[in-house]
């Protein structure tokens, strides 16, 4: 087993290929239950275990099974292959010349179907089984395809149960070996992965790749109904939630309202209960809304940066705020009502109108069920309501 640190030798009799089913059988480890689709990745596995053939690193006791993976290993310590940009070490001249491209920007692998750019060969592979629906690699237990060898190694781990690969440190376990080395990244505080654009450093190249859409405006994940698009999966997700979904399963206890989103109903709630969560870090002055503290730090404490009207020289918290107020001095109304062709300067303002043409009625009274068009119309209903029940403070 391995526990983070090092291997526990075991008998190599106790390593055999265990049958799972009738089916095609793959090579399965009886030390640590680790599966393998080839004979090859197998045996080169089994020997961590049975100590046959291990190579120690007198630097970083790291062991390999043959030398000359030990010798390329040493590439990193005698920084043989070192990037003169971020320092970086490599085992061989062709890693630091794939990683030479991050800084350069350099993408020379290009999708013929949507012409997305890569720094690699394999990134484009994996990138066109997207568009050709390929899925190369099979589970022999449940015959359930994967793009990725990688994706297939995870599942596979739902046979077993198994999560050989334990934290020495909290005693976590984990189903993958990386899972772990990325796990040990937490206690150690190590971020190796830098951004070679504004020198902030991350623990997961995940989570530097996500980064550097800051930099680069990409916005791989796009909305099937809209065409919007997003820099973000999650993003994307809420987009579609907010805009194009009519469920709102949350109801405000205090005036009925209902919301798509729980966090949208939180930040309703704090209007009824005047709760003011956000805090200002110079004099510790407490605020409802972003907007409110966003203002103080400008006015109070010179900090953040004003956007100026150039027409009338009033000045916003946001440049989203200041559009819609330059919108009105030019008299640009881009929302358009699809049921009469009204036009509008916000979104808010089209949303209020359109409750004209339809019968959905946002608004619920959490006494009596009854639903409601309009606010104005559900409060002294609700007030009423509370009244007749003897609820007080509504």
């Amino acid at each position: 087993m391995y526990t983070g640190e090092s291997w526990i030798e075991a008998d190599s009799n106790d390593i055999t290929e265990l049958p799972l089913d009738d089916k095609q059988t793959p090579y399965v480890c009886t030390v640590c239950t680790k599966l393998f689709t080839t004979r090859t990745g197998f045996k080169v596995h089994r020997e961590r275990h049975t100590g046959d053939n291990v190579y120690s690193c007198t630097e970083c006791e790291k062991c390999f099974s043959h030398p000359s993976t030990l010798c390329s290993h040493m590439n990193i310590h005698r920084s043989k292959y070192k990037c003169t940009e971020c320092g970086k070490c490599f085992e061989r001249d062709r890693g630091l010349a794939v990683h030479m491209r991050s800084h350069s920007g350099e993408k020379p692998f290009e999708c013929t179907v949507c012409n997305k750019r890569f720094t690699q060969s394999v990134h484009l592979v994996r990138h066109s089984r997207i568009h050709s629906g390929e899925k190369p690699f099979i589970c022999h237990t449940c015959d359930k395809a994967f793009s990725r060898k990688y994706y297939l190694n995870i599942h596979m781990t739902d046979h077993t149960g198994q999560k050989p690969y334990i934290c020495h440190i909290c005693d976590k376990a984990f189903s993958l070996s990386g899972s772990l080395k990325s796990h040990k990244r937490i206690h150690s505080g190590e971020k190796p992965y830098k951004c070679h654009m504004c020198d902030k450093a991350f623990s997961l190249s995940g989570s530097l790749n996500t980064h550097m859409r800051v930099h680069t405006g990409d916005k791989p994940y796009k909305c099937s109904l809209c065409n919007k698009s997003f820099s973000h999966s999650g993003n994307l997700q809420t987009h579609k939630r907010r805009v194009h979904s009519n469920i709102r399963p949350y109801d405000c206890p205090y005036c009925g309202k209902l919301f798509k989103t729980n966090s949208e109903l939180n930040h309703h709630v704090r209007g009824h209960t005047g709760a003011k969560p956000l805090c200002c870090s110079h004099c510790s002055e407490r605020f409802m809304w972003d907007s409110q503290l966003k203002r103080h730090l400008l006015k109070s404490h010179n900090e953040g940066t004003w956007f100026t009207c150039h027409i009338c020289q009033k000045k916003s918290t946001s440049s989203a705020d200041l559009k819609k107020h330059i919108r009105r001095h030019e008299d640009v109304k881009p929302y358009v009502c699809c049921e009469c062709s009204k036009c509008f300067y916000t979104t808010g303002e089209l949303k209020s109108h359109q409750l004209v043409h339809s019968d959905y009625k946002q608004y619920c009274c959490g006494s009596c069920g009854i639903y409601f068009k309009r606010k104005e119309s559900v409060k002294p209903h609700f007030k009423r309501c509370c009244d007749k029940l003897g609820f007080i403070g509504f």
